[in-house]
């Protein structure tokens, strides 16, 4: 009969997760996991076979959890659109400033791999990929709906705006990684607004 796991395989699995997500897959050594997780070598191994499945799961685990929220604001149909994605920047900066490691934002985990991983890792690619499909379409959904309402009033196409906001929120995410302060991610943010009414 096999002997039942004595720890809590989804609080290892957070664990993993942040320990990732301060510092890369590969700057995090199976030590590093084991520090994090509290679990020796061998549990680690046993639960999730290979530091590449443990970081395949928790990269999961992250988008799962964040990819939610961020589309539960976006959808968020009783809101004006501009708000939901006014209330989408607002979160992305207080995040930035909650996770910080060393004085600096840790970032995002999503961006961190794909600068990391996605050129050269066709798995992590298509992990980031399906997400980004994910969270492209809310922002195509928000803005055409808030075209629809008159309270976007550029008239560049929703996909094209969609990916415009997509990359700002990810580079405000390397500047906070970079050491730029909430007035300076507000500024991109409030510009980025700024975009959507000219």
């Amino acid at each position: 009969m096999a002997r039942p796991r004595m720890f809590d395989e989804e609080r290892a699995l957070d664990a993993a997760m942040r320990a990732f997500w301060a510092n890369g897959y590969e700057a995090t050594s199976t030590q590093d996991l084991c520090e994090a997780t509290g679990l020796g070598r061998s549990s680690i191994y046993n639960a999730f076979s290979s530091k590449r499945d443990l970081f395949t799961r928790a990269l999961a685990r992250y988008i799962d959890m964040m990819t939610s929220v961020q589309i539960a604001v976006l959808e968020d149909a009783e809101r004006p659109a501009m708000e939901r994605i006014r209330a989408m920047f607002t979160m992305v900066i207080d995040g930035e400033f909650e996770a910080r490691r060393d004085g600096r934002s840790v970032g995002c985990l999503t961006v961190n791999t794909t600068v990391e991983l996605a050129r050269r890792d066709a798995e992590a690619a298509a992990i980031l990929e399906r997400d980004l499909v994910r969270r492209l379409d809310s922002w195509r959904a928000v803005l055409a709906s808030g075209q629809r309402d008159g309270d976007i009033t550029t008239a560049r196409d929703a996909g094209e705006l969609a990916r415009f906001l997509n990359a700002v929120i990810g580079g405000m995410r390397i500047s906070a990684q970079g050491g730029a302060d909430r007035a300076v991610l507000e500024s991109i943010a409030t510009t980025a607004m700024d975009a959507l009414t000219c």
